[in-house]
């Protein structure tokens, strides 16, 4: 199957680049050859490639900076979406697109979470826009899986592990104040880029979460992280707002993984699993570079 991704330098397009170019011919595409806000460049690519299928890892992702800068992040998660489902339904290939859990507002009582029919109401920009992404998909109408994950970090870019054990070597004596009362579901990037795999494989339709089983807080998280480093940093819990940010986060943001489950495609495991082969596979990888980074 000749694949075209979208977004291929990112945290999760790179995982992806590595597991779908086992199985399939692959095109990879991103900044600045391919911006998926223009037309005219997606046009000229997807013409030129003639896929099979189509894999939107392409985001605008700083959910903080979202807030002001609204135009940007909607060109990219609502616009960019929209033009490539316009092209996959063109040229007939299946479409996989990557949606957040941040599209529900967090109300739900924990220990539930979401299911992927429940009412997506978001508390900030950036899952508006992923949201408004959803929407222009299902309008646009191509044979397509969007697939909601969350809380994502990996081996590539930035994201919560790496910031933390940054900040751990920084000070190796001072504790690390981490919030405790939003929960969510932590998913390995190269557990979803499998996922992605088996879903290009049997191609189901519709909208499926694909996140880390068991539910977390982010003192979870970071606790379980430097165990599995061999760090003895000390995590204190907080609230959220002892550490407020420009966007509001949803409270609860578990995902359940129930259509891919149904459907028999559920490759997801229990978060603990896969940050232990994480840290395993890269941890000293890891350290050397958050050593560098820390001044």
């Amino acid at each position: 199957m000749r694949v075209l991704l979208a977004g291929a330098r990112g945290q999760l397009g790179r995982e992806c680049e590595s597991v779908l170019a086992f199985r399939h011919e692959l095109v990879t595409v991103d900044l600045p050859e391919c911006d998926i806000t223009r037309r005219d460049q997606v046009v000229a690519v997807v013409r030129a490639v003639h896929p099979d299928a189509i894999v939107n890892c392409a985001a605008y992702t700083a959910v903080d900076r979202a807030e002001t800068d609204r135009q940007a992040a909607h060109a990219v998660n609502a616009g960019g979406a929209q033009i490539l489902a316009e092209l996959a339904k063109e040229c007939g290939a299946f479409f996989v697109h990557i949606s957040t859990d941040y599209v529900f507002d967090g109300r739900k009582p924990v220990p539930q979470g979401y299911a992927e029919d429940d009412p997506a109401e978001p508390v900030n920009w950036y899952g508006r826009t992923k949201l408004a992404g959803e929407q222009a998909i299902r309008e646009v109408g191509p044979r397509h899986a969007i697939l909601r994950t969350a809380w994502l970090y990996g081996r590539h870019g930035r994201n919560f592990p790496k910031v933390v054990l940054a900040r751990a070597l920084r000070d190796p004596s001072k504790p690390l104040w981490v919030v405790a009362d939003q929960h969510g579901s932590p998913t390995w990037a190269r557990r979803l880029a499998m996922q992605i795999n088996a879903v290009l494989q049997e191609q189901p339709e519709g909208v499926f979460h694909a996140a880390g089983v068991c539910r977390a807080t982010w003192h979870d998280l970071a606790t379980e992280f430097f165990r599995r480093m061999g760090l003895r940093t000390i995590v204190e819990p907080c609230a959220t707002r002892d550490q407020p940010r420009p966007a509001a986060r949803p409270t609860n943001s578990v995902l359940h993984n129930v259509r891919l489950s149904a459907a028999g495609l559920d490759l997801m495991r229990p978060w603990f699993e896969d940050l232990e082969e994480f840290a395993r596979r890269h941890g000293d990888e890891l350290r050397k570079e958050a050593a560098s980074a820390a001044p």
